[in-house]
């Protein structure tokens, strides 16, 4: 209810105004319009003006950020450059040296492989005299056995024989060396008598 009584008492106002308006108060009220546009218009070219300058110093901000970004990644890019251009030198470096200390190793097996064969070869050689030398050694042992045999066997046949015949020469002298030793015997006990010794006594 009240805000229809309300709507109509605005338009009784409204009615009023156009009956009591004149030409001034229209030309006044015209003037008031254009001035209130004008001001309208001026705050709103002030609010465009700090939108702008806001905007601008935006705008500079994040040029500024960007370059400094920019800049930033430059750096990044460089140093990324250097740490790559030292970690491509220090891996040729590396490769070099491992493909050095790789013909070094390859050389010394090689040199450790022919060093075992010569070996190989100069043991086997010295393993082949070593028997042959047994061998003969073991030969040259079985001859000397034998032989020490056999000159063993030669002189124990002289032996024998020379004992034989010293044996024989001993029977066929025995006789005479009896009678011999008997005679001696006789005038040694008859030479005690004469000088008046008994013999049984010595």
């Amino acid at each position: 209810m009240p805000p229809k009584a309300k709507g109509k008492g605005r338009k009784a106002g409204a009615g009023a105004k156009k009956k009591n308006s004149s030409p001034g108060v229209e030309a006044e009220a015209k003037h008031r319009l254009v001035i209130l546009e004008k001001e309208l218009l001026q705050d709103r070219l002030a609010l465009q003006r700090e939108e702008a300058r806001r905007a601008k110093a935006s705008e500079d901000r994040l040029k500024q950020r960007v370059q400094e970004l920019e800049a930033e990644l430059e750096r990044t890019q460089s140093e990324g450059k250097v740490a790559y251009a030292e970690m491509s030198r220090q891996r040729r470096a590396l490769q070099e040296e491992l493909g050095t200390r790789s013909r070094q190793l390859e050389e010394e097996v090689r040199g450790l492989r022919e060093q075992l064969e010569t070996c190989q070869r100069e043991a086997k050689t010295a393993r082949q005299e070593a028997e042959q030398a047994l061998r003969e050694q073991d030969g040259a042992l079985t001859q000397l056995r034998a032989h020490v045999a056999d000159m063993e066997a030669k002189y124990e046949e002289i032996l024998h024989d020379n004992l034989d015949c010293l044996l024989a020469k001993l029977r066929v002298v025995k006789p005479h060396w009896d009678a011999a030793t008997l005679r001696l015997h006789t005038k040694h006990k008859e030479q005690l008598r004469q000088f008046g010794l008994n013999p049984l006594d010595l």
